[in-house]
């Protein structure tokens, strides 16, 4: 498992290659890959986004993405997943987080990946701050609507 959290830009698909390469080392038992890739938008509710700040708390927010990584390897019997989230400044097109996960079947790899994404959508401790053309908002998060998805 690897958790990283940036501060700078970061290649995705580049990051998703070396841990395949490094910590699965070709593993012959992997049958599905699942990956999720998250962008900054350059609009929320009709309102035009110049950038996007994200804030944390280090420590926390490492141990909580650890703690929900480790529940998805274990209930979906994945054989590892990775998450790289970035925090500070950041615009449209950057990418903002990538999950990936890795198992023998497609249903695991895939329920697992989405789990993990909602799980930290809703409930990781992150917080994100748009600005636009009036000023800046805290964005608000639907813990409801993410505890449905990870349920459906």
């Amino acid at each position: 498992m690897k958790i990283k959290i940036l501060d700078e830009k970061f290649d995705p698909w580049q990051e998703i290659v070396e841990f395949k390469r490094n910590e699965l080392q070709n593993n012959s038992s992997i049958g599905a890959s699942s990956i999720f890739l998250g962008t900054v938008r350059d609009f929320n509710d009709d309102e035009k986004v110049e950038s996007l700040f994200l804030e944390h708390y280090p420590d926390m927010t490492e141990k909580y993405l650890t703690k929900i990584v480790d529940d998805a390897i274990k209930k979906h019997k994945i054989f590892d997943g990775l998450v790289i989230h970035r925090v500070g400044e950041l615009r449209p097109t950057d990418p903002i987080v990538v999950v990936a996960t890795w198992s023998e079947h497609r249903e695991n790899a895939f329920d697992a990946t989405r789990e993990i994404m909602e799980s930290l959508k809703s409930e990781a401790p992150l917080w994100k701050k748009e600005t636009n053309a009036k000023g800046f908002r805290w964005v608000q998060v639907d813990k409801e609507a993410a505890v449905d998805n990870v349920k459906t």
